[in-house]
């Protein structure tokens, strides 16, 4: 598979195996993409690799810890190696947890939440980074939240993480503007594993949430954000950095309410 908009293009996946990652990691491929399918889950990993390629494309799994600085070394390093560039970045993984007051979220969980969400960020970006310089091409895409920008209740220490992670991505695209290398925000709404536990969990909230939404759904990953991500990682964007795509049916605009039982306060 050569043709599509990222024909040519190796990009490092984390989180491939289950839900926006894999929508991505699909249309990535279909556009002629080369994927590292970088994530915890062996099993689904490996699975989600063998399909890429029965679509026809290159793809490699790495079993990727996003909380261990080597782990996300390795997945950047294994992407040059089997591919010969790092081209594209999607950092996507996330491990989700209950929700809880702020008065009752540990120091633990906040270390956590931002391990898997600024530190693995970081750490992905540092290791891409020469090589992007080298090329004077590369294309960064963070996964940040509407959780943050609509301070939703119970997940204080999740909403502080992806805010940072959207801080540290305007810092980036400000400095490397110069070497070609272009870093952007997604707020994803779609049905995702973390969204799956939170139907589960509050059934009737999800419900309502999927209802307030402007679209009055929550969105596909592969068919809603999927193709916003491939744009971003195209050369189509190549005048676009530093900025938040709010990929979400229009649940930013008013804010879609949130408000799970999180007991007495």
């Amino acid at each position: 598979m050569t043709k599509g908009m990222l024909a040519g293009r190796a990009a490092v996946v984390t989180g491939a195996a289950d839900g926006i990652g894999h929508g991505i990691a699909r249309r990535f491929v279909r556009e002629g993409g080369a994927v590292i399918v970088a994530d915890f889950d062996r099993q689904r990993g490996s699975a989600v690799t063998a399909e890429l390629i029965a679509l026809g494309g290159r793809a490699r799994f790495v079993a990727c810890d996003v909380t261990q600085r080597d782990q996300v070394f390795a997945a950047v390093d294994t992407c040059v190696d089997a591919f010969g560039s790092v081209d594209v970045l999607v950092n996507n993984a996330y491990a989700g947890d209950g929700a809880l007051r702020i008065e009752r979220n540990s120091d633990e969980r906040f270390d956590a939440a931002l391990k898997m969400c600024l530190y693995a960020t970081k750490w992905a970006m540092e290791r891409a980074l020469p090589h992007m310089k080298a090329k004077r091409w590369g294309r960064v895409i963070n996964m940040a939240s509407l959780n943050g920008v609509n301070a939703h209740m119970g997940s204080a220490h999740y909403n502080v993480a992806k805010e940072a992670v959207r801080a540290y991505s305007r810092s980036a695209a400000r400095e490397w503007a110069g070497h070609g290398i272009c870093v952007n925000v997604i707020c994803p709404a779609a049905v995702s594993a973390a969204y799956r536990r939170f139907v589960e969990m509050a059934p009737e909230v999800a419900a309502a949430t999927a209802a307030a939404n402007p679209m009055g759904r929550m969105g596909d990953p592969e068919t809603d954000i999927a193709g916003v991500a491939a744009f971003l990682a195209s050369e189509d964007a190549r005048y676009l950095t530093g900025n938040t795509l709010f990929v979400d049916g229009g649940g930013h605009i008013n804010g879609v309410p949130w408000v799970p039982d999180l007991g007495p306060e």
